[in-house]
């Protein structure tokens, strides 16, 4: 009965056994575009979800937590008119067996900032639950005590701008490997604009870009890949000489664990 209990517990905090590693496994060069990314392999990320409004433009990502839940990004604005594609890699596919799902609600981080950025978390419950399958799987949330250090190597996949000047959009999920920073060297980029509630990754030659909001950043914990940050914002270019930063998810699971539990 203590196992059950537990596996209940697991299933309402948004933890869920077996989470993070993906069946399709993925193949990372340089472990060490998105900007200066690579395509992904095909159903290797199968909790990065597709936000879309009713034409099916693209306009953010997000992470599947378990069969109900997608976290993404509070800017991306996302309302119970837009849709969550679940197992999609080639958007310009009609042959991939995605799932499309509605959203029957929405809980924006209540002290999400649009003026700072902080706080940059949006919770969708889904309308009916994701079936798992081998293109579609939870993420791990980080714990409020994981430690990510700086230059750990973590990845960030999306459909966002391969070049933000010609707004050039892949077809197939990118993914791209990224150094973290410590918010110490963070703040050397972007000065009293990092707050506790974000991280930073890359300044190495890559980054994410517009398109890509809302996506994961997942770090390896004892062999699972674990959601780190969310891509939050960085440079209007995406300058690959410069950090992007996503919301803290260590800062931020208190939040979300109290969300999950009460809805």
């Amino acid at each position: 009965m203590a196992f059950l209990w537990l596996l209940s517990c697991l299933a309402l905090l948004g933890g869920t056994l077996g989470c993070g590693v993906p069946s399709i496994k993925p193949i990372i060069s340089g472990y060490a575009r998105i900007v200066n990314g690579e395509n992904a392999v095909s159903g290797s990320w199968p909790w990065q979800v597709s936000l879309q409004d009713r034409t099916g433009f693209h306009f953010c990502g997000g992470s599947l937590m378990n069969s109900l839940w997608v976290v993404t990004a509070a800017h991306c604005g996302v309302t119970t008119s837009h849709r969550v594609i679940l197992g999609e890699y080639d958007r310009s596919s009609n042959a991939e067996p995605i799932q499309t799902k509605t959203i029957s609600r929405v809980f924006k981080h209540p002290n999400y900032s649009s003026y700072t950025v902080g706080n940059d978390i949006t919770l969708l419950k889904l309308s009916s639950p994701a079936t798992f399958t081998d293109r579609v799987a939870p993420v791990c949330i980080a714990a409020t005590a994981d430690v990510f250090n700086g230059g750990e190597r973590c990845i960030t996949t999306g459909w966002g701008y391969i070049n933000a000047a010609t707004q050039n959009s892949p077809s197939k999920l990118q993914q791209v490997a990224l150094p973290l920073l410590t918010n110490t060297d963070c703040q050397r980029y972007w000065g009293s604009n990092i707050r506790d509630t974000m991280i930073c990754a890359g300044a190495s030659g890559a980054s994410s870009c517009m398109g890509d909001s809302g996506g994961p950043l997942v770090c390896q914990k004892n062999g699972a890949w674990t959601l780190a940050g969310i891509v939050s914002w960085g440079s209007s270019s995406c300058s690959t000489s410069t950090p992007a930063v996503y919301a803290r998810v260590t800062a931020l699971r208190s939040w979300l664990d109290q969300t999950v539990a009460a809805n």
